[in-house]
């Protein structure tokens, strides 16, 4: 695990020994490809607007890609596997109120889980080309899924005479 020093903490910030389960582990079943090489260069919170990335499955995960197109956008689970993981208390950049870490979108997290809603661009065998990423290049993929708003039927109009 690589991060910045402990030591190296922002004003109001506070760090832990993260505890570590055995045991537990995250499968990644491919590897995201972006133009972004450092945190500095990652667009905060991406933009649909932004440059075309590649997500790129393992080839065995290849088939699980079948119907994926018919979405226009996708949730988008990696590992921000740069990130440390041991702040209970954040300074944000250029913020300098100090938060929690649980009421932040940042990178630096106990479980460095990043997702991004992306815009399908196209598929390319076992690769998606998407907009809207934030991560950097290389980052393990855990998971995608079709946005849960256009996969969900909509719930039946509540009546107003009930409670």
């Amino acid at each position: 695990m690589t991060y910045s020093n402990p030591t190296d903490l922002r004003e109001g910030e506070i760090a832990i020994d993260p505890i570590l389960p055995d045991g537990d582990t995250v499968y990644f079943i491919g590897m995201i490809r972006t133009p972004f090489t450092t945190r500095d260069l990652c667009p905060r919170q991406g933009k649909l607007t932004g440059p075309e990335c590649r997500i790129e499955l393992h080839p065995d995960w290849a088939p699980a890609l079948k119907g994926i197109t018919s979405f226009e956008f996708l949730d988008v689970l990696y590992w921000l596997h740069r990130s440390r993981r041991d702040l209970v208390l954040q300074s944000p950049r250029g913020d300098g109120v100090t938060t929690g870490t649980f009421a932040l979108r940042s990178p630096v997290r106990p479980n460095p889980i990043g997702l991004s809603r992306v815009r399908l661009i196209r598929q390319e065998g076992p690769a998606l080309i998407v907009k809207g990423l934030d991560c950097l290049d290389k980052t393990p993929l855990i998971d995608i899924k079709p946005e849960r708003c256009a996969y969900t039927p909509q719930a039946p109009h509540k009546d107003a005479d009930h409670n």
